[in-house]
């Protein structure tokens, strides 16, 4: 993995209703990410946090997008700055911040790659646009915006061109998909391992398949590891907790075997909310999770 290492927090509350995950990129500086990785011998570079605008109060919201301008807006941002992370021959590391972030990371990061693949860490598929969103909330969108579904102002960030395709996308660890998700992945035939499948074959094999699955046909590899992926026991600080999740340990294995396969070209750590938190657990364990996923060993 790429030595050079340059993080960047995304203060964003707005793709959501819950107040306090504006603050998850400095519980995730205060839970020691830097020094975990530079302990690891990589040189971080903190880019420091992008400025992020008031929800949309001047001009209306469409319909079922709450604060679609200002999230654009915060992820064209992003997009640039993972871009200009990408020029300095850099690894692009995203801190949120909700979940909708990932539509700017990943945009910044297409552009540098033939076939982009993407791990989808999460209990949710965050497939939704606002035809079939329950909610309105754009983190419950970004996957579907990357592939090319939604709003305009999402899915023409840096290009009006699909930044990824459904069959170089892994879903890993769903137990909560509302129906257009659902129709969208039987359509598209999509790879979901959902908490049925971890259980009966094990995450090992589970991350043995997915590797398997996307090295041969990506260039490079994003992995968006929302928190509330893992169990609520071992993650209690995210807004959209759902029980019977991914244990600790399954996901420090996950975040291991990701390490060895060596194809990580970006990631995010998500949905960090310390105002629902105990202690900064959610934070330490996404940066417990981090030293995995680059290369902490027990020896």
């Amino acid at each position: 993995m790429n030595q050079n290492i340059s993080m960047v927090g995304v203060p964003m509350d707005l793709g959501q209703n819950r107040r306090g995950v504006d603050m998850g990129p400095s519980a995730i500086r205060y839970a020691g990410v830097i020094e975990r990785l530079e302990a690891l011998g990589y040189r971080v570079e903190d880019k420091g946090d992008i400025a992020i605008e008031k929800k949309d109060a001047v001009k209306a919201s469409p319909k079922n997008l709450s604060n679609l301008y200002a999230v654009t807006k915060a992820n064209e941002k992003l997009a640039e700055t993972v871009a200009s992370i990408y020029e300095k021959n850099a690894f692009p590391l995203v801190i949120g911040g909700d979940h909708s972030i990932a539509i700017g990371t990943i945009a910044g990061a297409s552009g540098y790659f033939e076939n982009l693949g993407v791990i989808w860490y999460d209990a949710h598929g965050d497939l939704n646009t606002a035809q079939t969103s329950p909610s309105g909330n754009i983190h419950g969108m970004p996957l579907a915006v990357s592939l090319g579904m939604g709003h305009p102002s999402l899915t023409n960030i840096q290009t009006s061109k699909p930044k990824i395709k459904p069959e170089n996308v892994v879903i890993i660890g769903a137990r909560e998909l509302d129906a257009g998700e659902k129709d969208y992945i039987r359509q598209s035939k999509m790879p979901v391992y959902t908490m049925h499948e971890v259980d009966r074959l094990g995450m090992s094999e589970v991350m043995r398949r997915a590797i398997t699955y996307l090295e041969d046909k990506c260039d490079g590899v994003h992995l968006s590891l929302d928190l509330d992926g893992l169990d609520p026991h071992d993650a209690p600080g995210v807004g959209t907790p759902v029980i019977g999740g991914l244990s600790y340990r399954e996901s420090h294995l996950a975040m291991e075997m990701l390490a060895e396969s060596d194809f990580i070209t970006s990631c995010e750590f998500v949905e960090v909310n310390p105002i629902l938190d105990e202690k900064n657990r959610t934070a330490e364990a996404a940066v417990a999770l981090m030293g995995s996923l680059f290369g902490e060993k027990l020896k």
